[in-house]
């Protein structure tokens, strides 16, 4: 009989439990689909008392995951501790330099030293998988690393973290503020205690910068990334958004420019016929534009046990199903060596549509004042809405929004900078800008 591989886990939260539970119940089916079983020969986390609702008496116990990663009689090693530094980063070298394969689900720890741990994989010839680092149970790793080659990509995007796509999606069902909805995603789980590392934006910069790399082919750039979250959409850009036939989305796009790889992470407006602007709650959708295939989307759930562990299990069972001496794939889809450098592609010359949406005073000369503004900075407008005030004081500020055409992102914010000096401006401009994804 083929001997089983065996593996070692480390980290028994929510996913690692998951993963043990489907490895223990499917055990006879997946020696089946993998040509050998699966065996989980030795595992690691912080409390052994807790209670994970799996048998783990068999199996050996490490305190220390370092440890078992560089002890234990395991051919994989599956990391699944999370964060970007210790013990996750020491335990994936410490493994990939005894020659294990290494299975992870922590983007953050691959966007901060992705390439340094590519290269010790491929000086001992090891597998480093982690499609669960990105999208949850999408494959979107094993399209662009393998499926998509040959094809000259142009642009990747998407929702990729499902914290912000259920704020927004509630926001625009249910009328309710942003505060209230974040309070609403704590209390379900989807949102951490402290949600600053989702809303922010930063989760989804992570996964974008693995993205961008497998699909440019550049070395991982994650401080290039253009950076902004949703803590600023209010409740009136949802509705102003709807009137005018969009939804906001919170999206990681990244696309080749003839200044370089642009990268930005940021709230969107997407057109509401658009496949993409049709994906809510937690659900997670990336989409890939190529020449020769067209634009490939891909849509589902994007965290939770189950669907990581799945991802997780995907990769351990392409590797039980990899043979002695085959050929392994780069961890970026080319060796580390034949990755180029990322240039940076500015974010003020960023051109497309605009959503601005200005506080000012209700008195005569104000909607000739920003028209002549956006001319002077060259820009073209679609629409300017004068949006309807809900009390009738004669003295309030008026909210008026514009939709620009194509422009830049220095013209937008040139122009806003003139309107601020005019001084009727209340607050800060609100700039969204706008995305045409293919429609159905």
């Amino acid at each position: 009989m083929t001997e089983p591989l065996k593996i070692g886990i480390a980290g028994l939260g929510t996913v690692g439990a998951a993963l043990v539970g489907i490895l223990q119940t499917r055990r006879a089916e997946l020696a089946v689909s993998c040509g050998r079983p699966i065996e989980i020969a030795a595992v690691s986390a912080r409390d052994r008392g807790r209670d994970r609702g799996v048998d783990l008496s068999a199996v050996s116990w490490f305190d220390d995951p370092v440890e078992l990663a560089r002890t234990a009689e395991i051919d994989v090693f599956v990391e699944l501790m999370g964060g970007a530094g210790d013990p996750a980063l020491s335990a994936v070298e410490a493994a990939l330099s005894r020659g294990l394969h290494v299975v992870t689900a922590n983007k953050a720890l691959l966007s901060s030293h992705g390439l340094r741990l590519a290269a010790i994989a491929e000086g001992e010839g090891a597998l480093l998988n982690y499609e669960a680092a990105v999208a949850g149970g999408i494959p979107v790793i094993k399209a662009l690393r393998e499926s998509l080659t040959g094809n000259r990509i142009s642009r990747v995007y998407g929702i990729m973290n499902g914290t912000c796509n259920y704020i927004l999606t509630k926001m625009e069902k249910e009328g309710l503020s942003f505060e209230a909805c974040l309070k609403e995603a704590q209390r379900l789980g989807y949102a951490e205690v402290d949600p600053a590392f989702d809303i922010e934006g930063n989760d989804t910069a992570h996964k974008l910068s693995i993205l961008t790399s497998l699909a440019f082919g550049t070395a991982i750039a994650a401080d290039d990334i253009y950076l902004e979250g949703i803590t600023n959409i209010s409740i009136e850009d949802i509705h102003a958004a709807a009137d005018l036939g969009y939804r906001i989305k919170l999206l990681g796009v990244a696309q080749r420019t003839e200044s370089g790889i642009e990268q930005r992470v940021h709230p969107t407006m997407v057109p509401r016929e658009s496949v993409i602007a049709q994906v809510d709650g937690v659900t997670n959708a990336v989409a890939i534009e190529s020449d020769i295939l067209g634009e490939l989307l891909m849509a589902g759930p994007g965290a939770g046990g189950n669907a990581t562990a799945s991802a997780v299990l995907g990769d351990i069972a392409d590797i039980a199903k990899s043979r002695p001496g085959a050929q392994t794939v780069p961890v970026f889809g080319r060796p580390v060596g034949e990755l180029t450098p990322s240039v940076k592609a500015e974010m003020q010359s960023h051109e497309g549509g605009y959503f601005i949406r200005l506080t000012v005073a209700d008195r005569t000369g104000v909607f000739a004042g920003i028209a002549t503004r956006m001319a002077e900075n060259n820009i073209s407008l679609e629409s300017i809405v004068q949006r309807p005030k809900h009390h009738d004081r004669t003295d309030a500020p008026q909210t008026i929004v514009l939709v620009t055409h194509a422009t830049t992102e220095d013209s937008v914010r040139r122009a806003a900078a003139s309107i601020r000096s005019d001084g009727y401006l209340f607050g800060e401009p609100q700039v969204i800008r706008i995305e045409r994804p293919r429609t159905r």
